[in-house]
């Protein structure tokens, strides 16, 4: 019957001159067709008369023209596809450029397309859509609250970290921000999944097995795949597989098939290149990809199962992204006996020691299973674990959950390191009391404590004795201000306040990331800048008052006593003087007494006030000084500690959203 049905267009070709009849070609394409053709035209298998015909005039379907041919170019294919021929060749006059994705209008083809009629031949072009205008759009994919508060929590961390992180640190967070939202914008109702694999592993092979039809080319030829190409169970994925760069020359649809399209409903299939092609550009497309679709299917060979690229470069970054990855172990049909249990068991070892979770007792994780694209034998599994897999709409979220989970174990040494962080009570108090030590606030209320007592003394003193010392003290200060300090203090109290910086530094910055603790440092530093001489303009105003010292209420009563010992002193003289000089009576009794109690009452006044001023001099010293610390402590505080706090309060601020952005969303050390 092949050869019957070979002959008849070879007597067609031959004879170019010979024109078929209209109504016996009509007739022959319904009713006049033998068994053998009608069975040829149901075989996928139907080959071109190029293999049948050598000689004859061909058609051209590289989009550059066609070859002269006779009135016999119809009968290019065998009988039973002149029919699918002319329908291919009223697309081709229609047809845009071919990476124009837009030619809605057109029909799905048979998949036979994928066929190469020769090697400079392209493939006409199908579609991905037959949505009529009047089609309503495919409904957008929705995010969980919990997901869509996470995705906010990274962006929000995002945002507040961009002035202390570097752009490289926050791309990978911003890359999964801006893939989470264009994915959200696109159909919730389509699953995209990627078949990736090793060189000769089979992928396009069990894509075609999937897809029902020869659509990847396979063979022995490495690299056999060189773009990914994509096949859809449904309309409506249009858009999804633009946001993938796959042009509309590659993209296909599967063989009719009512079960498995109900059971794939919605699936998007990619077939990508071999991830170890020795192209580059092939690598690219795998590295783009993958990071653009809502799940993976990994196939693996028995030889090549425990590669240590696809496991240190793919599986293992990827391992918690379990839940959307398929492990399948392709070409058991080469392993003997139980070998293929065995080989599958070592696997799911292999993949444990990456981190893969995997599915099993019901536990969320990667499906792995073991197949023979070539036999057919697993693949009804492997359909009936997408077809669940794909109806659950569930990928795309657990995709971006994923991605957000990779993003924060990212961020976490910049975020977490598992100590407390923080400025002590105890570390403010050092640092204010470092900084009371630089400017002598110790020094400045003792000087204050003697400055009272020096007056009291003088307030309280005898007539004779407050002559005398302020004979000794006129080159004195009135007050208890500090003296000039020498150029070796300024010295010494510049060290020291960059020593009180370093130190409120390093408390600060303990426990804190390397970016966060480098912040800290350079607003501790900014601040320290022109400390030291605001602590002496500081000590300069804080210092005591001009003039004298407060007098208590006792002093007056003192200065009444020390003036009626001076004065019994003059009167005990006086008559002294007048018993000498005859003018009195002599009687040196009262005149002596008078003179002794006031020489020694005069020197005991002075005693007990100076006992009594002892306490108020000394709380004057500590009044004096504690305005000077409280005056240094206010000056580091606006210049160094708020600076500091600020870095910190941000910190904590970045750290609550980090916690949110994990899948507890509790808070991290």
């Amino acid at each position: 019957m092949k050869d019957t049905a070979k002959g008849t267009v070879t007597e067609s070709v031959k004879d170019p001159g010979r024109e078929p009849a209209k109504g016996s070609a009509k007739g022959s394409g319904k009713d006049s067709a033998p068994d053998s053709v009608k069975e040829a035209a149901n075989a996928p298998g139907a080959r071109l008369v190029k293999d049948s015909v050598p000689d004859g005039p061909r058609a051209r379907r590289d989009g550059t023209g066609t070859e002269p041919a006779g009135p016999a170019e119809g009968a290019t294919e065998t009988v039973p596809h002149a029919r699918v021929q002319e329908q291919r060749d009223q697309r081709e006059q229609r047809e845009p450029g071919d990476d124009d994705p837009g030619a809605a209008d057109d029909v799905w083809d048979d998949g036979l397309i994928a066929r190469r009629v020769s090697e400079t031949a392209k493939p006409a072009a199908p579609v991905l859509e037959t949505r009529g205008p009047g089609a309503p759009p495919p409904a957008p994919l929705a995010y969980d609250g919990q997901l869509r508060s996470r995705l906010d929590a990274l962006r929000e961390l995002v945002g507040l970290s961009r002035t202390r992180l570097d752009s490289q640190t926050l791309s990978e967070a911003g890359r999964v921000l801006d893939e989470a939202a264009a994915r959200r914008r696109l159909s919730g109702q389509h699953t995209v999944i990627a078949i990736a694999g090793a060189t000769g592993s089979g992928k396009s092979q069990l894509f075609n097995a999937l897809a029902g039809v020869a659509i990847s080319e396979t063979g022995v030829r490495r690299p056999t795949t060189a773009a990914p190409i994509a096949c859809s169970w449904s309309d409506g994925g249009a858009a999804l597989i633009d946001r993938l760069g796959i042009p509309g020359r590659l993209r296909r649809r599967p063989v009719h098939n009512p079960e498995a399209d109900a059971q794939l409903r919605g699936l998007v299939l990619i077939d990508l290149p071999d991830h170890d092609s020795a192209v580059v550009q092939h690598r690219e497309h795998v590295d783009r990809i993958l990071k653009l679709v809502d799940a993976v299917i990994w196939v693996v060979d028995p030889e090549k199962y425990a590669d240590a690229v696809l496991h240190e470069r793919y599986l293992r970054p990827l391992s918690g992204h379990a839940e959307v990855m398929f492990i399948v172990l392709n070409q058991t049909d080469r392993l003997p006996g139980e070998a293929a249990d065995l080989v599958l068991d070592d696997l799911r070892r292999v993949l444990d020691e990456d981190g893969v979770a995997l599915g099993e007792y019901g536990e969320p994780g990667a499906t792995v299973l073991a197949l023979s694209a070539l036999t057919g034998d697993g693949i009804g599994e492997l359909r009936e674990a997408l077809g669940q897999f794909v109806s659950e709409r569930g990928a795309a979220a657990r995709r971006v959950a994923a991605d957000v989970d990779a993003a924060a174990a990212r961020l976490r040494p910049v975020y977490a390191t598992g100590r407390r962080a923080g400025l002590s009570e105890e570390a403010r108090d050092d640092f204010a009391a470092r900084l009371a030590d630089a400017v002598g606030a110790t020094a400045a209320g003792e000087a204050a404590e003697r400055a009272w007592l020096r007056n009291a003394n003088r307030a309280c003193g005898t007539p004779w004795l407050r002559l005398w010392r302020w004979h000794q003290g006129r080159g004195e200060q009135p007050t208890g201000r500090l003296q000039q300090a020498q150029p070796e203090e300024e010295a010494t109290a510049r060290q020291r306040v960059e020593q009180a910086v370093r130190t409120v530094c390093d408390r600060a910055s303990a426990g804190l990331p390397a970016p966060w603790a480098q912040a800290v440092r350079e607003a501790a530093v900014r601040g320290s800048q022109g400390l030291s001489e605001a602590l002496d303009d500081l000590a300069a105003r804080a210092g005591l008052p001009p003039g004298r010292p407060p007098r208590p209420g006792w002093w007056p009563v003192a200065v009444f006593a020390q003036a009626a010992m001076t004065l019994l002193q003059v009167v005990g003289g006086l008559w002294l003087v007048g018993q000498i000089t005859g003018v009195m009576a002599p009687n040196l009794g009262v005149p002596v007494l008078l003179m002794v109690a006031g020489i020694v009452g005069g020197p005991l006044v002075e005693w007990g006030c100076r006992l009594a001023a002892r306490g108020p001099a000394r709380r004057y010293g500590l009044e004096a000084e504690r305005r000077l610390r409280e005056a240094a402590a206010g000056c580091g505080r606006a210049r160094v500690l708020d600076p500091v706090a600020a870095e910190l309060l941000r910190y904590r601020e970045v750290r609550e959203q980090y916690g949110r952005v994990t899948r507890t969303g509790a808070g991290v050390g």
